[in-house]
């Protein structure tokens, strides 16, 4: 008899929901079937069965959430020992050296059975602890919510409850004090001691999806030392020129937007100023071979960046395509991760919306994001006349770090130079 179990989608996976079930009980299944669909926090991934048998049992229903990474989730008969499933394809962890640190340091955590231990505390709150912790605390009967985690961003991890006692609350380490420090944080208020009463709102808990965003955001906004460069774009010729090629490639069924002009030009502008297409790390600043440029969609519970890969080398036709069938999967979360993960420049359009002007929050490890407002009839002046023009304001929020003032100011320029004239990006 063969446990399957709940593959882990990436290294900092420590959950997920087990969207569908492919596979019924009394069905026989091969090494290198599709078995089931796992939703992560930003896509839905299939799995793979890693052995050949019958189902005998279906241990997890579809539908369920919070599964814990090894908990057996069906079983099959003919197998000799317990296995989990290989998801396909395999999703790339986010860069989180603390977590990849911790899962060293406890190397049984893989072989943990599901915890049993609460994980919230009575308020609601979450408590983040680590499967080996969540064990060892049930077996000793701990309590979570009395123990002060000294792992990554405050998680309690073994040597947090190894030597704790129940009743008793161990002595705060210095890892565990509250700090602005990247990857620790602040103790959280609830609402209630924030002044707002209880049962005066109606609270919608938190996805896999909300959660990844706001930590990520809250990361970015308070450690990468970021500024904002504004310049007013006129896009008439732009708005012609897109009305042209519209018309010739309309017996083939694409339509081009003014987005997909602006994603072509930022990445002809990125190798135009190669060092705004560049990323900071500890070991030095990378400079990117290729645009590969992602795109802000917004999605039901957050955000999503699908990328247009080597968006240098791509035609607007190829572009509209990809832009159209990735904001497609973006939605119904088909995407696979190399199409989310990763990318050297992004871009965030809400004219759409009406907005005129706004700046985005820096999408790590990229050196810098667009922020593109609504282009609206404006007066302008030309030499020394008083004329109309389609204008459109645009941000770039740059990571001072890899893009300074200067740098920044010319990438700017050539940006304008291609939108307020289309035909200089066939040159």
């Amino acid at each position: 008899m063969t446990d399957i179990l709940m593959p882990a989608l990436s290294p900092t996976m420590e959950e997920g929901t087990l969207a569908k079930w492919l596979v019924k009980k009394g069905d026989t299944v091969a090494a290198g079937d599709v078995i089931a669909e796992i939703e992560t926090d930003k896509a839905t991934m299939e799995v793979e069965a890693v052995d050949e048998g019958v189902v005998e049992e279906i241990l997890v229903e579809a539908g369920t959430e919070g599964v814990k990474v090894n908990a057996p989730i069906a079983r099959l008969s003919g197998g000799t020992e317990t296995k989990a499933p290989e998801p396909q394809p395999t999703e790339k962890a986010e860069p989180e050296a603390p977590a990849k640190t911790e899962a060293k340091s406890e190397p049984e955590q893989a072989k943990a059975a599901p915890a049993k231990a609460q994980s919230k505390t009575e308020g609601g709150e979450r408590i983040f602890a680590s499967p080996l912790a969540r064990r060892i605390a049930e077996q000793k009967g701990l309590d979570l919510a009395a123990i002060t985690g000294s792992g990554p961003h405050g998680r309690i991890i073994e040597r947090d409850v190894k030597d704790a006692k129940p009743g008793a609350k161990p002595a705060a380490t210095a890892a565990a004090a509250p700090t602005e420090r990247r990857g620790e944080t602040r103790p959280v208020q609830s609402l209630q001691q924030m002044g707002i009463p209880e049962g005066s709102y109606d609270l919608i808990p938190l996805d896999g999806m909300r959660k990844t965003v706001a930590r990520r955001m809250t990361d970015s906004f308070r450690d990468v030392p970021h500024f904002p460069l504004t310049i007013d774009l006129q896009i008439d010729r732009l708005l012609e020129a897109r009305g042209r090629i519209n018309k010739m490639l309309e017996k083939d069924g694409v339509k081009v937007s003014v987005n997909d002009i602006i994603l072509k030009a930022c990445a002809v502008a990125l190798k135009r100023v190669p060092e705004a297409n560049a990323s900071y790390s500890p070991e030095g600043i990378a400079l990117h071979h290729h645009a590969d440029i992602a795109m802000a969609v917004a999605v039901e519970g957050g955000l999503i960046t699908p990328i247009i890969r080597k968006c240098e080398t791509k035609g607007l036709a190829q572009i509209a395509q990809e832009t159209k069938d990735l904001a497609e999967r973006a939605r119904t979360r088909k995407l696979k991760p190399e199409e989310f993960q990763g990318g050297t420049f992004s871009v965030s359009n809400l004219g759409m919306f009406g907005i005129k002007s706004f700046g985005s929050i820096i999408n790590e490890p990229q050196g810098a994001i667009l922020s593109v407002g609504a282009g609206t009839k404006q007066p302008v002046v030309r030499g020394d006349q008083l004329a109309i023009a389609t204008v459109m304001s645009v941000t770039m929020t740059c990571d001072h770090r890899v893009v300074d003032g200067a740098t920044g100011a010319r990438w700017l320029e050539a940006f304008k130079a291609l939108i307020e004239e289309p035909l200089a990006m066939m040159v």
